[in-house]
């Protein structure tokens, strides 16, 4: 495996996968509003995205996204997600969960049908709950989990307590045990 270093000694540039494997990241995090007179997609902080005349958001909905620190509240955007291609969730410390609600509520309650992406400390023993709580694509720089990926390996527990955004099936003898597709 080769590591992508984005400056001398510095983390590995993120590797964008989906469960349809790795692809090459054609969105780009940018920290105001100012990237948006330029080509490409972008990926705005809150305040930047909230900031945007309404007319700006809707005719660049197909490269816009916007990047939901745990804190950040879900209320003020919910409005706005029809003028939004992807919803980016992040997760700076491993025991920092509230992303994964955020996820969830997107999805199941809220219906956004926009990519759900994870970045930050995206972990091996993770990802497969991301994936049931409705994220679909993972900006990855943990060194196991780029090594699993890489080998088709996406372990993960076979059975579950607690229904999903992924329809599961029922386990059979107890009706709270689900078991994956």
């Amino acid at each position: 495996m080769t590591e992508i270093k984005s400056e001398a000694g510095a983390a590995p540039a993120p590797r964008l996968w989906t469960p349809k494997g790795f692809r090459e990241d054609d969105w780009t995090h940018a920290e105001t509003a100012d990237a948006l007179s330029g080509n490409g997609r972008f990926i705005l902080p809150l305040q930047a995205f909230l900031d945007l005349d309404p007319q700006v958001r809707k005719s660049a909905k197909e490269r816009l996204g916007v990047a939901l620190l745990p804190g950040d509240q879900l209320d003020k955007i919910v409005g706005l997600l029809d003028q939004l291609s992807l919803v980016a969730l992040a997760f700076p410390a491993f025991s920092d969960g509230r992303s994964f609600s955020k996820a969830e509520l997107l999805r199941s309650r809220h219906g956004f049908e926009g990519a759900v992406r994870a970045t930050g400390q995206v972990l091996v023993d993770q990802l497969p709950h991301m994936l049931r709580v409705g994220f679909d694509e993972f900006e990855v720089t943990n060194p196991v989990l780029l090594k699993r990926l890489e080998e088709g390996r996406l372990d993960g527990l076979p059975l579950y307590y607690q229904p999903a955004a992924q329809a599961s099936a029922p386990a059979g003898g107890y009706s709270w045990r689900r078991r994956p597709n």
